[in-house]
């Protein structure tokens, strides 16, 4: 389909939770080239993750593209995680160019469903862990600078503040 323009860090889609894709809209053709879209514009290089808030779609879902393996997820939920939280340089295509230490936890599972409904299961540790975390930070209507430690939160929104993209 097409590779949606990502959206950027003081768009008001980006603050606003996911809605659930409901039951009776799996599917459908909306949500089949929704999929569709999420899955081309996380293909592009260098992209772990793309949350459908993050392409204008304020529904739960998101796409990745984690060590060779790319797929989505519908109504994603963390199910688990453990480990001791630990500080990871994280990035976002929301906040282009930057990148601020943040809390993740070291293994991260999360379910949800396919576009027919069927059970999805996606876990794992390093970068698909820290994805998970991220992409469903996003659904909750949560950018990862939000979660900073309150000295470098102050310093990330000096910095966004301060980037040719922020109006």
């Amino acid at each position: 389909m097409t590779v949606r323009p990502i959206r950027l860090f003081g768009d008001p889609v980006l603050r606003s939770p996911a809605d659930p894709v409901r039951p009776d809209a799996l599917g459908s053709p909306g949500i089949r080239d929704l999929v569709q879209d999420l899955v081309d514009t996380v293909k592009e290089p260098g992209r772990a993750g793309v949350a459908a808030p993050q392409i204008g779609v304020g529904l739960r879902a998101f796409s990745y593209n984690v060590d060779g393996e790319v797929g989505y997820v519908l109504n994603p939920e963390i199910v688990e995680v453990s480990g001791e939280p630990e500080l990871m340089d994280e990035g976002c295509l929301s906040v282009p160019g930057l990148s601020y230490p943040t809390r993740r936890y070291p293994y991260a599972k999360v379910r949800g469903v396919d576009v027919d409904g069927a059970e999805v299961v996606l876990e794992g540790t390093g970068l698909m862990a820290e994805a998970l975390q991220h992409e469903v930070d996003h659904l909750g209507g949560t950018v990862y600078v939000m979660t900073l430690d309150p000295e470098v939160r102050r310093q990330a929104l000096r910095d966004i503040r301060s980037q040719d993209w922020f109006h």
